[in-house]
């Protein structure tokens, strides 16, 4: 049970607000959130709502989604410098969605900064996978192929990437990936996140 000086002290945080401008922030619906983090829906209704406070393991897997730090929760209002190193051991492995057959998956190459501008993950296409769901974000994206061969559909039209190809695109018109070829297809994904959307 917390004592009050606790409970207030935690309230200040407005933890739960900041979970719930996020889930928002990313289209997902409570089940969602409770299918990639592995938290019941109900579970983060009360987080979100202040009606439970999450441990500091809860509140990671629930960063984690998001590509944030937990200091994205706790950080205070004045600034600093950022410098934030993100241990390849550290990273999560996320579908593309959060049940059913994942046509990728993605792992957040910067979740332990803050106030971001952009973005960066490394995503995995399976050989030979059905494309991903159409989608559409605000800002742009830069897609570049380390190895394999990745098919964009952008803008009504189809497009191949090879290893070593990039393509920089508005992330604001319906586009979709799929993995071309005999190997798992890997690439480098920075999406911009444009004024008042950061993290």
């Amino acid at each position: 049970m917390l004592t009050e000086t606790l409970h207030d002290g935690l309230e200040a945080y407005r933890i739960g607000p900041k979970i719930r401008a996020l889930r928002l922030e990313k289209g997902l619906a409570l089940t969602e959130l409770g299918a990639f983090s592995g938290l019941s829906s109900g579970m983060l209704s009360k987080i979100e709502r202040g009606k439970v406070f999450a441990t500091l393991p809860t509140l990671l897997r629930i960063a984690l989604v998001f590509g944030v730090g937990l200091d994205h929760f706790f950080r205070a209002d004045e600034e600093r410098p950022m410098f934030e190193i993100t241990k390849g051991s550290d990273r999560l492995s996320l579908p593309d969605l959060p049940d059913g057959d994942a046509a990728y998956t993605f792992e957040s190459l910067d979740f332990a900064a803050d106030r971001r501008g952009f973005e960066g993950f490394v995503a995995e296409f399976p050989a030979g996978g059905d494309a991903s769901k159409p989608h559409e974000h605000p800002g742009e994206e830069l897609v570049f192929v380390i190895e394999g061969a990745l098919e964009i559909t952008a803008h009504g039209r189809v497009h191949r990437l090879d290893a070593g190809d990039a393509v920089h695109f508005d992330a604001g018109f319906e586009h979709s990936y799929r993995g071309l070829g005999r190997i798992v297809t890997r690439a480098l994904v920075v999406a911009s996140r444009p004024p008042g959307t950061q993290g």
